[in-house]
């Protein structure tokens, strides 16, 4: 039986498929990697995955005078969900796929940066986020860009700071806000690759590499029952 097929387009070296890539190997998925800025959005194998994951970066989704591949990766997405093809945003990606399905994405007037919890729905708490209800559930927070939820989409989670972090559009298509797939070990890229931002944002990197060492006992097995439920239900 051959491995069903998973691509993920990638806008960043370091943003990578982190803890998600263990949950796709041992769920029986053959994963690659399309680089957003030099890759061929176009290609039939982008296509035709099986599953797309569209990870996070550090530009605007609206940004595409600037990005012109924003173009083709938001045209991929209309036709992925339009045909209900199982696919998963993160970051970056979930306001790709929130603009693929006409929402406004925008700058929110403010950046949310760091590990916390969010406020699942009562839909969410029916759904593969369910782990995120535990009382020490944590993601990584890491934008300052929003959107409005699509039409037909079902709002999962929010956060003190944004209304919308999360959102499932039919049963096969799922947006995060937030950030569950990052393996805390891997973190220190992040730390050089966003120095700017963080330093512009006045987040202290000790303090935050505080706070990673103080999740790290709980986002894998978060990460496994997250990723595992909903690859299960695709």
């Amino acid at each position: 039986m051959n491995a069903r097929t998973a691509v993920a387009i990638r806008h960043v070296a370091f943003e990578d498929l982190g803890l998600l890539a263990p949950v796709l190997k041992n769920a029986g998925w053959s994963v690659s990697y399309c680089d957003a800025a030099t890759d061929d959005l176009t290609a039939p194998e982008v296509d035709e995955a099986e599953l797309l994951v569209v990870l996070g970066g550090p530009i605007g989704a609206y940004e595409a005078e600037t990005y012109p591949f924003v173009v083709a990766e938001t045209a991929v997405l209309e036709r992925r969900l339009a045909a209900g093809k199982p696919t998963l945003g993160i970051c970056l990606g979930c306001q790709l796929m929130a603009q693929a399905l006409g929402a406004r994405v925008f700058f929110g007037g403010a950046k949310e940066i760091g590990w916390r919890g969010v406020t699942l729905t009562q839909q969410g708490k029916a759904s593969a986020l369910a782990p995120l209800n535990a009382a020490d559930a944590a993601v990584l927070h890491w934008h300052g860009d929003t959107f409005d939820l699509p039409n037909g989409s079902v709002r999962l989670a929010s956060s003190e700071v944004y209304e919308n972090q999360a959102f499932a559009h039919g049963p096969r298509a799922l947006a995060l806000q937030f950030h569950v797939e990052v393996d805390p070990r891997g973190l220190e890229r992040w730390f050089v690759g966003h120095a700017c931002e963080l330093a512009s944002a006045g987040i202290s990197i000790p303090d935050l590499r505080a706070q990673t060492a103080g999740v790290m006992p709980i986002v894998e097995r978060q990460a496994q029952q997250i990723f595992g439920n909903w690859l299960a239900a695709i």
